[in-house]
């Protein structure tokens, strides 16, 4: 499991043009069951995901092609993680 953190960077002022396919490539990975959560940290440093992904370097390249990342709207943090508890209604994230 991954959190990846997507940090306003140097092209900021380019995000609202890239917005639609930033959104596009959101759906993309929730319809491959990649991505699980995306949001937006507060109070406005950027965004914030949660996924699975096969391995870091697949999760790697996907997130490359966010037009966010491949523009440098947005530097992409991965932080892999190994849940190990959960409440009852988050159990499927352990398996």
């Amino acid at each position: 499991m991954f959190i990846v953190l997507l940090n306003f960077s140097t092209n900021r002022e380019r995000a609202g043009e890239l917005m639609d396919a930033h959104n596009a490539w959101l759906k993309r990975g929730f319809d491959d069951g990649v991505l699980l959560l995306a949001g937006s940290q507060l109070p406005g440093p950027g965004g914030m995901l949660l996924a699975r992904a096969e391995s870091r370097a697949a999760l790697e390249t996907r997130v490359g092609g966010d037009p966010l990342v491949a523009e440098e709207v947005v530097s992409a943090e991965i932080i892999e993680v190994a849940p190990a508890m959960t409440d009852e209604r988050l159990r499927f994230l352990l398996g």
